[in-house]
């Protein structure tokens, strides 16, 4: 009989804190920077499925993937003494949920070797290929082949 009880009060237990914790998936995640009194100063959103020019990283144990230019904003807001951490939210407000990202995750390991403003201020322009904004492959399509006149302004043209 003693058995049956601890039984059924250890799996009131397990749903009640499967209740109260947050369903990892089921929302948005960000790196978010903060100062030193937890004021919101910025954000990138990381992702938990793969896009073009994305890398996959991973902060305390947990895959995403990334810009190479969001690993360059982390480490300019830690150089500016900001806090960054990976937080998220499933609809009831912010948890942090991963503290120093910087320490985890560098441009080097991405194998980038220029300097993080540099990268985020240029918007990573002149990556590789496959690190490269969107825009860039949408400007492209509306160039003219042989790179001198005007293309297409629009798709109508």
């Amino acid at each position: 009989m003693q058995t049956l009880i601890r039984a059924a009060l250890g799996f009131c237990m397990m749903a009640t804190v499967a209740q109260a914790a947050p369903q990892i998936g089921n929302g948005d995640f960000y790196l978010i920077s903060r100062d030193g009194n937890g004021q919101f100063l910025g954000s990138h959103k990381i992702f938990d499925k793969n896009s073009e020019g994305m890398r996959q990283v991973a902060y305390c144990g947990r895959t995403y993937w990334i810009r190479p230019v969001t690993v360059a904003w982390t480490e300019v807001e830690v150089e500016n003494e900001n806090i960054v951490r990976v937080e998220y939210n499933f609809g009831k407000g912010w948890r942090p949920i991963c503290n120093e990202p910087e320490k985890q995750v560098t441009l080097r390991d991405l194998g980038i070797e220029k300097d993080a403003r540099y990268v985020l201020y240029s918007n990573g322009a002149d990556l590789d290929d496959n690190q490269k904004h969107r825009f860039t492959a949408i400007r492209k399509a509306f160039s003219a082949p042989d790179g001198k006149s005007r293309g297409k302004a629009t798709y109508h043209d």
